[in-house]
């Protein structure tokens, strides 16, 4: 069973980079993690946002696994408190199934998507850069693991 986080476009900022990469190896000693960074499309005069979203989706679409659970991450989703996270990240890896997190690009992602999703999960009703998100899903899995294994890092 693994985790995978499947985004759209690098990160930019090398201290949300680091960041991941931190968490990416605390993580590993809990469960097998796999990032997927996907190439963005880019807003041109001749595409709109509905365009580049949907353009977007058919890229996602090709990467997402028919055999895991999928939260999709967006502004709108459902939102959990950590200790309420790490409950749903150990329930669904209890059933056994791998978990994919999408993030979407900076226009957020296409209703196809979305409807994909077995939970769509939002992390504040603050809006975070698609790019920021990462760093914090990083942060939460890790903090989930230690919620979970009762470790002294949430507390």
């Amino acid at each position: 069973m693994k985790i995978r986080i499947i985004c759209l476009g690098k990160t930019k900022q090398k201290f949300i980079e680091e960041g991941i990469k931190e968490y990416q190896k605390r993580i590993l000693k809990y469960t097998k993690l796999e990032w997927n960074i996907l190439p963005d499309v880019k807003l041109t005069g001749s595409k709109t946002v509905e365009i580049v979203k949907e353009q977007e989706a058919i890229i996602l679409e090709k990467k997402l696994p028919t055999s895991s659970i999928i939260v999709v991450l967006d502004e709108n989703g459902k939102e959990f408190s950590s200790k309420k996270f790490a409950g749903y990240l150990e329930q669904k890896l209890n059933v056994g199934k791998d978990i994919t997190f999408v993030i979407g690009g900076v226009y957020g992602l296409s209703n196809r998507i979305l409807q994909k999703a077995d939970m769509i999960l939002s992390f504040s009703r603050f809006t975070f850069t698609h790019q920021m998100i990462r760093f914090l899903l990083a942060e939460q899995l890790y903090r989930s693991f230690t919620i979970i294994k009762g470790k002294k890092y949430h507390y």
